[in-house]
């Protein structure tokens, strides 16, 4: 009997919905099995945005890869704006038995590059039985997957060992990585990080433990998980971790299913609270049949879309680049945005890309980037509206799942955002996110303040949860939260390159502010990287808060990168200052921890 209910949906929906199977754009692939030609259209993909160099990194060019269960003996590897997506209900379901299976390689043979760039591409729901040696070892056979930031692994189970990091022949040592996101991942052996110089864990399990890391390991709800220790002790091998034993809300991130008939669902997991390890069944889970589910065409416009939206629909938004005129507009409780291929929505005539109304409830918005346009553009997604605060549904919240976004970078002509995300809302939960003012183009650096974007993400709304928040390189503060009850597992920054002590420095902007209003808030890793390239910049302190709140940040750190510039504290005036001469060097750069 508790089926009945969708029965009697998909019904409805076989007479006047959407089709199932749906009409997918020629920018999905499907595979089964027993097809021909699998590994020959793997590679053309691959190829196309530029292999494993770094070519692919402002490609036109978007991808998804869809592998119905059963085994599969080709190996996948995984470039820019490409994702690959297990349809089984469990990752067990889709078995990869090739050499190297699912993989992600550095993007550069120079250590000083290493996986640095590898950004906008995912991975999700499938067994990967690989014993690949990448290098000697029990930690170093099994999964590649060298990324940083814009680059989640979700649902997955690794037979072995997951490398997060690649060594440089011949033999110059790790290459560096930066920023990696894996979640609900199952290994059964290391989750060895390796030069990753921060990495965000959720809900994952390592049935040999985790190795290795730099700066900022933060794990949360993660099973054999090593013993917490604020800062590196190099000449002890001690590196720092942020262990947290339980997630405290969560839900996982909505996923495509196809059954044995070749009808397609869509899944939205149920919330959990105070959870550890993976979640590999359904159950729980809410089964939407496609009939319900809007998949768009490549030449979709926005207001094609929104006539889906204001219709109830669900939309899964096909790979490619969207020129939308228009937000596309959520009003009603449990709608599911989903992005394949890191779909791109490009404000294109000064309007948001995402606009949730105040007091709907559930929304999940997932797997999508952000991209600012040429005209003045208050925001490029808003949850919410301040003139309407709604506090939320705490039994029911709204999820940003592995959305990023964008000002400047492929783009020849300047772009702009005043800021890139804002929520209004109250129970809000952001997992995963990059909020990036690119510092380059495809064709030269960026310098003098271009591409203007003064905030990345800005909480105005109470209870609202970050897990995995990266934000860089914008001209005011990089993060500001108004909001209570905020909760941050992970946050790391970047300053700007291109700023002057003047437009600055001199201004008091920091990555991190809890503004003074706020009486209660928490923190766990939260890093203030600076590499001031242009000019001699002097910051007093990467995190303000008020004194009430403080001691709430747990092992915040600093970080000199390179450049010409210092901060003075990482936190109010608690911290050492990182710079050029700070006492302490790892990898060419010099962190600093607030233990307390």
């Amino acid at each position: 009997m508790g089926r009945l209910p969708v029965i009697i949906t998909v019904l409805i929906y076989n007479a006047i919905g959407e089709p199932n199977p749906p009409k997918w754009p020629n920018t999905v692939s499907v595979f089964s099995p027993g097809d021909s030609g699998i590994q020959d259209k793997i590679n053309q993909i691959f190829s196309i945005n530029g292999g494993r160099k770094e070519h692919g990194q402002f490609s036109p060019y978007r991808f998804a890869m869809m592998f119905k269960p059963g085994t599969y003996t080709v190996d996948v590897p995984i470039g820019y704006y490409t994702s690959v997506h297990g349809l089984g209900e469990s990752p067990h379901d889709v078995i990869f038995s090739g050499a190297k299976g699912v993989y992600c390689e550095e993007g550069s043979y120079n250590a000083s590059i290493g996986a640095l760039d590898n950004f906008w591409r995912s991975a999700e729901g499938f067994t990967t039985k690989t014993k690949y040696p990448w290098f000697s070892g029990n930690e170093g056979s099994g999964m590649m997957w060298a990324v940083s930031q814009a680059a989640p692994l979700r649902r997955t189970v690794v037979e072995n060992s997951l490398v997060m990091f690649e060594y440089v022949p011949p033999w110059q040592g790790a290459g560096e990585a930066s920023g990696g996101f894996i979640a609900n991942v199952k290994v059964g052996g290391h989750i060895n990080t390796g030069s990753q110089q921060q990495c965000m864990t959720r809900n994952c399990e390592a049935g040999a433990g985790f190795n290795d890391g730099v700066w900022n390991m933060v794990m949360v709800g993660s099973v054999n998980t090593p013993a917490p220790h604020c800062g590196h002790l190099p000449t002890q091998d001690v590196h720092p971790y942020i262990v947290v034993s339980e997630t405290p809300v969560v839900a996982e991130m909505p996923f495509i299913s196809v059954d044995s008939s070749g009808k397609f669902s869509l899944q939205v997991p149920a919330l959990k609270k105070n959870s550890k390890g993976v979640e590999h069944t359904l159950q729980g889970a809410t089964t939407i049949p496609f009939e319900q589910v809007y998949v768009t065409q490549v030449t979709d416009t926005a207001a094609t879309m929104n006539s889906k939206l204001a219709a109830g629909l669900h939309l899964v938004i096909s790979p490619a680049i969207y020129q939308l005129t228009e937000a596309l507009k959520i009003s009603h409780n449990n709608q599911v945005i989903l992005g394949l291929g890191i779909a791109t929505l490009v404000s294109a005539g000064g309007n948001l890309a995402i606009d949730v109304a105040s007091g709907v409830d559930g929304v999940h918005i997932a797997g999508l980037l952000l991209q600012a346009g040429p005209k003045p553009t208050p925001f490029l997604l808003r949850w919410g509206t301040t003139s309407k605060r709604y506090g939320g549904d705490a039994s029911n919240p709204g999820f940003m799942h592995d959305v990023f976004a964008r000002v400047g970078g492929p783009d020849t002509s300047p772009v702009q955002v005043d800021t890139m995300v804002q929520i209004n809302s109250g129970n809000i939960i952001i997992d995963n996110t990059w909020l990036w003012r690119a510092d380059h183009t495809k064709t030269r650096i960026i310098k003098n303040s271009e591409n203007p974007c003064r905030i990345a993400l800005q909480v105005n709304g109470d209870d609202v949860t970050g897990y995995g928040l990266a934000v860089e390189h914008t001209l005011g503060d990089m993060m500001q939260w108004s909001g209570n009850n905020g909760e941050v597992y992970f946050f790391q920054s970047e300053y700007p390159y291109d700023v002057t002590q003047a437009n600055y420095g001199d201004k008091g902007f920091v990555a991190y502010r809890v503004n003074s209003t706020v009486t209660s808030h928490k923190s766990w890793g939260a890093g203030v990287y600076h590499f001031f390239r242009d000019h001699a910049v002097t910051v007093h302190t990467g995190i303000s808060c008020p004194a009430s709140v403080q001691n709430n940040f747990i092992d915040p750190l600093g970080v000199y990168l390179n450049g010409l510039g210092t901060m003075t504290h990482i936190i109010n005036t608690q911290g050492q200052e990182t710079s050029k001469t700070s006492p302490y060097t790892t990898a060419g750069a010099h962190p600093a921890w607030w233990c307390h």
